[in-house]
């Protein structure tokens, strides 16, 4: 199917040239493009014009699952008939495999991971597999190993109505795709043998089941099922059955994958004992042999992926497959907020390769572990195909590279102006903030604070309290569930101002803030850059009144290029809404409490309300609840079904714990 953008929204005189431009470099071959868009602008939108009219798989990369998430639901949202998924790291705990050698400590693998995540990887890995009008939204976990493409394409199960096979014949590829036989309950990647009745639960599957009604050798009947109800959803000729893993062995290649681990075993344990280090020998010696068993045993290993060099047949070194082979050769990639996802792709590898050194110096991996790996950044660029930067603040990366190839998009279809800003002087800047703080509480608006430092931020916050001012701070020490419920209450206003060092996060949607004040903004560096400068201030562009107070005594080279593009863009749009008669309007967003992970308070009352209930109505609620948060999840609205998952991991608590 073609990509078919649905959206009640036609493109602005911006949108239009910038899509046309964009995609007119596309056509030409060009391999880079950047499309400089200010704070609501319509990127997102922009970007789907452009993938409807170029017709490509399209990889988009965004630097958080969040800001991930977000835009996964606002793609699937314009291509509602096309493949839209949702890629990024499957754990919700990650703690990775790791020896301190100063005290001696080796902290073993600790994973908690979203089952529902997991799934999504696969339905993003299949599709690509499958068809060609597929968008993945990914965080920058798309460039971290994967099984070969080819591998898992080859090792999809195909049942048609037609074939004459046994049911042993069945299970038995099954379980050399990585399924799992447990006829007691049927989970992802698993399936049951019940008489003449097969039941799969494929792995990229939430809700449904494939059911195999067989006569003999003949397949009587092939259908999908809803699991909760064991409803008939559909009746079908014949289906395509993925692999539950994206790291396979084949029977027939175990034998030379184990002598190739078995050689590199002897090569490392015989360095350890020249080199006086026995420990180290014993150690790699015991681990790596318990590997071996369990890949002859079951064609599997925790930790399996630190021998994808030999599952994969690749060299020493050689570059590691990732979801972006899974691509092929033409397509798109989008990179979201580039001026942030690059360092975090450029960033990667020696993290990684850093932690493994000493696993590998002390015995506790092999020397292929390094193999298993993210890419680095030449390698990442050298996969791309054509991509385009999307950036309000595009550094001199993006900027040198794409060339003339550099498009703005600076017309808000909202009419909103980029904000007013004023340079006042140091001397009482906090006495002259408060005043400014109290104006804007008398009109209902909220203020945000930008300081330097951490303890700043927090001595302020106390210093406003003590005024009566509703202020709480926000930053790094703070925990990420904790972050997202002050930034609630302050747009419900129960905190009249926010304080923090660094507020500029891309992504950060605040209507209600109408004022911006930056503390000791002649401090040139990092936190006072230009580009951190201008996203400080798009902070304030969602309200048709906003200001930006900036305290400095000198103008540095930052705050000059700030205010003078900030200046540009305003004359911009000001022009524009004058020739097409355009009263700017702040955006309203409504304040939902499901998007807000905060649930304290409310699982609280619900779970005493819970203890009180009979077994058979908490299992009729639990089943329910399972039910919405399946639809949530499909819709993508993770972090409400995030909130209905631990209600649920509650209320089996109480099953289990409760005498009834």
């Amino acid at each position: 199917m073609d990509f078919k953008l649905v959206s009640q929204f036609k493109p602005n005189r911006d949108q239009e040239k910038a899509r046309d431009f964009i995609v007119s470099r596309i056509q030409e071959g060009d391999k880079y493009s950047t499309l400089l868009g200010v704070t609501g602008s319509g990127k997102t939108f922009t970007a789907s014009s452009i993938i409807e009219k170029i017709q490509k798989p399209t990889l988009v990369i965004s630097h958080n699952k969040t800001l991930a998430a977000q835009l996964a639901s606002e793609f699937k949202s314009f291509f509602p008939n096309n493949a839209v998924h949702y890629f990024v790291s499957y754990y919700d705990y990650y703690q990775p495999e790791s020896y301190i050698p100063t005290s001696d400590t080796f902290i073993n693998k600790e994973t908690s991971v979203n089952e529902e995540i997991d799934r999504l990887r696969f339905e993003a890995t299949t599709s690509l597999l499958s068809r060609k009008d597929v968008i993945i939204v990914a965080s920058v976990s798309c460039i971290y190993g994967l099984g070969k493409p080819e591998d898992i394409k080859n090792r999809f199960l195909k049942i048609s109505k037609k074939d004459k096979i046994k049911i042993s014949e069945i299970a038995s590829h099954l379980t050399e795709i990585q399924y799992e036989r447990n006829d007691v309950e049927l989970s992802r990647g698993k399936f049951r043998i019940l008489g003449d009745i097969i039941e799969i639960h494929p792995a990229n599957m939430k809700n449904l089941v494939y059911r195999i009604e067989f006569f003999g050798k003949d397949i009587e009947k092939i259908s999908q099922i809803d699991l909760l109800n064991r409803n008939t959803v559909k009746v079908l000729d014949e289906i395509s059955i993925p692999p539950a893993s994206h790291y396979l062995t084949k029977n027939e290649e175990i034998n030379s994958i184990v002598k190739e681990i078995e050689k590199e075993l002897e090569i490392q344990e015989e360095y350890f004992k020249k080199n006086g280090k026995l420990i180290e020998a014993q150690r790699i010696r015991e681990r790596v042999a318990y590997d071996i068993e369990m890949i002859k045993e079951i064609g599997y290993c925790n930790g399996i992926e630190n021998y994808s060099r030999y599952l994969d047949g690749r060299s020493e070194g050689e570059t590691p497959y990732t979801l972006i082979d899974y691509f092929g050769d033409d397509y798109l990639t989008i990179v979201d907020e580039s001026h942030v996802t690059l360092p975090q792709i450029r960033g990667m590898y020696n993290g990684d390769r850093a932690r493994k050194r000493n696993l590998i110096e002390y015995g506790f991996r092999l020397p292929s572990a390094y193999d298993n790996r993210p890419l680095r950044y030449e390698e990442f660029e050298d996969k791309m195909n054509q991509m385009v930067y999307m950036s309000a603040t595009p550094t001199n990366e993006e900027i040198i590279k794409s060339g003339d190839n550099i498009v703005e998009q600076i017309i808000r279809p909202t009419g909103l102006l980029d904000p007013i800003i004023e340079v006042r002087k140091t001397e009482n800047q906090i006495k002259n903030l408060v005043l400014e703080i109290q104006k804007n509480i008398k009109k209902n608006q909220r203020t945000l604070v930008i300081t330097l430092t951490k303890k700043q931020a927090e001595d302020l916050t106390d210093y406003l309290i003590d005024l009566n001012i509703k202020v709480n701070y926000i930053h790094s020490d703070v925990k990420t569930m904790d972050r997202v419920d002050i930034l609630r209450d302050l747009r419900k206003g129960k905190y009249d101002v926010l304080v923090g060092v660094n507020l500029l996060r891309e992504g950060l949607d605040l209507p209600e803030v109408s004022l911006i004040g930056i503390l000791d903004a002649d401090k040139e560096g990092f936190l006072r850059s230009k580009t951190s400068l201008i996203q400080i201030i798009g902070r304030a562009a969602r309200h048709s009144g906003g200001r930006i107070i900036m305290y400095a005594d000198k103008i540095t080279d930052s705050l000059d290029y700030a205010i003078k593009e900030t200046k540009r863009r305003r004359k911009i749009q000001e022009k524009y809404n004058k020739e097409n008669n355009i009263t700017p309007t702040s955006i309203k967003k409504n304040i939902e409490e499901a998007e807000i992970p905060g649930r304290a308070k409310k699982e609280e009352k619900d779970y005493k309300i819970y203890k009180k209930l009979s077994k058979k109505d908490l299992n009729y609620i639990k089943e329910n609840l399972e039910k919405t948060m399946l639809k949530e999840a499909k819709n993508m609205n993770f972090e409400n079904a995030s909130s209905l998952r631990d209600e649920i991991l509650e209320i089996d608590r109480i099953l289990k714990n409760k005498k009834f």
